[in-house]
């Protein structure tokens, strides 16, 4: 094994200091020659330049969401802390209730934006507790002294904290140091009208803290109303009965309780999936399996929203990082200047691509051994078959519009409630064969006049406003993707047009009154029964209503549905370049298998240190060089429950200290080894020590 890698933490001494400052120098030197010759490449710029925009698309929209409950809790803040005098009468504390939701991984980047939102309001300094700090109320009142110090001493030079210990912060040197740097005078009129420095007291997370440290915490900082000007910030991921539950009445009647609550995780994840992901300007698009993938872990795992912005930035580079060919997943006028400088590979991955043989054996002879073997050829084909998937994937986001407002408040939503769902389900499969369609369609039939004139009316409405509000992403394409959905709108407001004038009688007089008179003629019961049989299987009549209904959804399913929103099978050639579907690299990267990594980490540590010394001919291989945990993982695999561990030790010398002389001595630098290999092996759960044979160990996996 390499002298500086290590599975756990290590000091590594050299000798020559010189000589590996060298070779670090040079290392270093590498690393930043790759980095620039990687972001010169074609991909590399257009995932910058396209993450930074999506980026920025969700970072307006979350402070968006965000903007009116900060600045709802700002002015409450504001005026439960400024424009008074620290003397209050009473000792009740101001605290807010923030309603997070169950969202616990993104609390604490919530609360930092919060706490820096308010510093530039205010003059404040902020400390958020979390309730692994706060066992007790002892290292509570010191983590939030300490913090408190140390914040404010880390903004200015002179400071005089560096021997500042834990066990010094109490809640009477919060008060000195605070008297020291915001002195209050009250006999200064300036000073009356001054602004407090308030100290803002965080708890991002409120139900995990003991209920008996979160009493006398707040107890004992109520008791400081009169000196010190103090805010208290709650954060409630599930309802404000937490607050009830946890604290007695002699508690709660100490603060000033007002509740605020924020946008719920799913409400926030389907406005960046509606207004980022899938936004008209956005180019790159995610098969339905893959945005079906993220949405789950979010719903099912975490709802930690800047886990799914990660994990969309990671389809995104698994998508880019595949080849230059990719860097033609931009928009159209740009994508024009990169084919210049594609070369032979690139345009050999382009042949590669599963859309790409439909379109080839769609060619004449000769156009098919030019478009295969000529790289020149293909390029003055690329913008034709470029300029087809922008304008698929355009009119088909604007058509899931109209879909979506369709069947978004039917009965059950047989094709879901919102457009991620029937996003996922239009790309994944031929959606009108499925039962579901049948079944929304079966609903739309049933509805009256007055309320299917409504929703269609709806339906254009909302897909014309999103039309016209969309930006124009090429202008070059405007006019090509602007006359198709034109021409189809107009056609479903021509015929909706028609059935608002229909009549919702059927008139069938004729046939009325000559089944009355063949019913006169008859002479016996068994004659009208066999009679009325037979009129019961001639067609009954059909309104002019009923044939407009079922014309117009026909048309909507066949020239709207089938036409633009079907499966990817019916797409154009090189869609591939514009939706990642690569789910199982991001179910491998994202979920991960911990217990396999760590398997296959022990068992061939060369696959994860690529270092020549670890390679192995045979995966039951061993070698002295391999890692000394390695070793001892390998060696108690081939035992049974229970491992003697002095026989264990015999095995693990055999193998990194070979020696035909087993009465030998062991070495006290082997058995540290194996000492710390087992103790690692502990740690991770592979075994545990033996109560009943001291000499033993368990092995807890197999």
């Amino acid at each position: 094994m390499d002298p500086t890698i290590s599975v756990s933490k290590g000091c590594f001494v050299f000798k020559n200091g010189a000589t590996n400052s060298r070779k670090q120098e040079t290392s270093c030197k590498n690393s930043n020659f790759y980095i620039k010759e990687l972001a010169e490449q074609p991909f590399h710029k257009v995932y910058s330049d396209t993450w930074q925009k999506l980026e920025s698309d969700i970072q307006k929209l979350q402070a968006e969401s965000n903007a009116r409950i900060i600045e709802d809790l700002l002015n409450y803040v504001i005026k439960e802390t400024q424009g008074k005098t620290r003397k209050y009468t009473n000792e009740i504390m101001p605290t807010a209730a923030l309603l997070t939701g169950v969202n616990q991984p993104d609390h604490l980047q919530q609360f930092d934006t919060l706490s820096e939102r308010l510093k530039e309001k205010i003059s404040a300094s902020a400390c958020v507790l979390q309730s692994r700090d706060c066992s007790s109320i002892k290292t509570a009142v010191e983590s939030m002294v300490y913090n408190f110090i140390i914040s404010d001493s880390s903004k200015e030079e002179n400071t005089n904290n560096k021997g500042l210990r834990r066990s010094h912060c109490t809640m009477k040197h919060l008060k000195k140091w605070y008297h020291a740097k915001w002195p209050d005078n009250e006999d200064s009129e300036e000073s009356r009208n001054s602004e407090n420095h308030t100290l803002l007291i965080i708890l991002p997370d409120f139900e995990c803290f003991p209920s008996v440290v979160l009493q006398d915490l707040i107890l004992i900082l109520s008791s400081y109303c009169n000196e010190l000007s103090i805010f208290m910030i709650l954060g409630i991921a599930t309802s404000i009965n937490a607050v009830h539950s946890s604290l007695p009445y002699q508690v709660t009647n100490k603060i000033k309780l007002r509740v605020f609550e924020t946008q719920t995780a799913p409400i926030i994840l389907n406005e960046i999936i509606e207004k980022v992901v899938l936004s008209s300007e956005n180019i790159i698009h995610l098969s339905g399996k893959a945005l079906k993938f993220l949405t789950n872990i979010f719903l099912f795992y975490d709802f930690s929203i800047n886990g799914f912005i990660q994990g969309f930035k990671y389809c995104l580079l698994e998508h880019y990082f595949q080849g230059n060919a990719y860097s033609l997943c931009t928009n159209y006028s740009s994508s024009l200047r990169y084919i210049k400088d594609l070369t032979h590979q690139d345009l050999e991955c382009i042949r590669k691509l599963l859309s790409f043989r439909p379109y080839v054996e769609s060619l004449d002879p000769k156009s098919i051994i030019a478009i295969l073997t000529d790289d020149e050829h293909l390029k003055e084909q690329l913008p034709a078959l470029l300029k087809q998937c922008h304008l698929y994937f355009i009119i088909r986001r604007v058509f899931l519009e109209f879909l979506t407002v369709l069947v978004e408040d039917l009965p059950n939503c047989p094709l879901g409630k919102y457009r991620r769902e029937l996003y996922a389900f239009c790309l994944s499969k031929d959606i009108s064969s499925q039962p579901e369609f049948r079944e929304s369609w079966r609903l739309l039939q049933f509805l009256s006049k007055e309320e299917l004139i409504n929703k269609i009316s709806k339906a254009l409405s909302i897909t014309w406003d999103f039309f016209e509000n969309s930006p124009k992403i090429d202008t070059e394409l405007f006019e090509y993707y602007a006359s198709i959905i034109k021409e189809k709108l107009d056609k479903v407001q021509l015929l909706l047009n028609k059935i608002s004038a229909a009549e919702l009688i059927a008139h069938n007089n004729f046939s009325e009154q000559k089944s009355s008179e063949h019913l006169k003629h008859l002479s016996s019961r068994e004659e009208l029964k066999q009679k009325l049989l037979q009129m019961s299987k001639l067609e009954k009549p059909v309104s002019e209503f009923s044939k407009l209904v079922e014309e117009l959804l026909s048309y909507i399913e066949k020239q709207i549905i089938d036409e633009h929103l079907g499966s990817l099978q019916r797409a154009p050639a090189l869609h591939e370049l514009f939706i990642f579907s690569d789910i199982i690299s991001v179910r491998r990267n994202i979920i991960g298998s911990p217990r396999t990594s760590l398997h296959m980490a022990l068992n061939n540590p060369h696959f994860y240190l690529q270092c020549n010394c670890c390679n192995l001919r045979e995966n039951t291989q061993l070698l002295a060089t391999m890692p000394d945990i390695s070793v001892a993982y390998k060696l108690h695999l081939e035992c049974g429950r229970m491992i003697n561990l002095y026989d264990w030790l015999q095995a693990f010398r055999s193998v990194v200290d070979f020696n035909e002389d087993e009465q030998e001595q062991i070495d006290p630098q082997i058995q540290a080894r194996f000492t710390r290999s087992v103790a690692e092996l502990q740690f991770l759960g592979y075994i545990k020590m033996s109560k009943r044979k001291t000499d033993h160990a368990t092995r807890l996996t197999w």
